[in-house]
């Protein structure tokens, strides 16, 4: 068992959310996926200041905080609440699924999952696009950045054990020492592996 200080030195674990049936359907709506990224991107904010963000109504906003709310995505920050003024921020840093979701019996299931789906690879598009319009304000990651694309020949166990070492390798980054450095920015990976028929 860690001695008391070492614990304190620990790097805090990155949160995820199984999401199950009910929970899907609680946050398969683009609006609400458009919130609760921006909370884990930006850190927490009121509804008015969501909206003015994502050019929407503070009403649409705060209906849909509520909703992520009653479903565990969103939670109450006390520490910035001041009066009337209601602060959110996101209860974890990401969700996972397993593929029980995408093949669920329930077609509204079925149908959510498709949408989350939809929503993510939307939102990868954006940002890839927004990264290649604005690369030239970037000098100093031209050689940092990357857009690379790869195919294999691998049976389905084969691929999901070279998406747990990704994830694997990727994790041992999230706290590195070099995160406080003077030219660290938040940086963006897309992983994408999906089966393509040869013909």
């Amino acid at each position: 068992m860690p001695e008391p200080e070492e614990a304190a030195k620990a790097p805090p674990e990155h949160v995820t959310r199984a999401l199950d049936p009910r929970s899907l359907r609680g946050l398969a709506h683009p609006l609400r996926l458009r919130l609760l990224r921006t909370l884990r991107q930006y850190g927490p904010a009121t509804a008015s200041r969501l909206a003015e963000r994502l050019g929407e109504s503070s009403g649409a906003a705060s209906y849909h905080l509520r909703q992520l709310a009653a479903h565990g995505f969103v939670e109450d920050d006390p520490s910035l609440g001041k009066g009337r003024e209601r602060w959110w921020r996101a209860a974890q840093e990401g969700i996972s699924w397993d593929d029980s979701l995408v093949g669920n019996a329930d077609p509204e299931v079925r149908g959510a999952a498709d949408l989350l789906l939809h929503e993510v690879a939307t939102n990868h598009t954006q940002e890839l696009s927004t990264w290649i319009a604005t690369r030239h304000e970037w000098p100093a990651w031209a050689g940092a950045s990357d857009m690379s694309d790869f195919t294999l020949r691998l049976p389905p166990a084969a691929a999901r054990e070279l998406g747990e070492r990704l994830h694997a390798l990727i994790d041992e980054y999230r706290h590195v020492p070099e995160a406080t450095a003077p030219d660290a920015e938040r940086v963006r990976l897309h992983l994408h592996a999906f089966p393509q028929r040869e013909e």
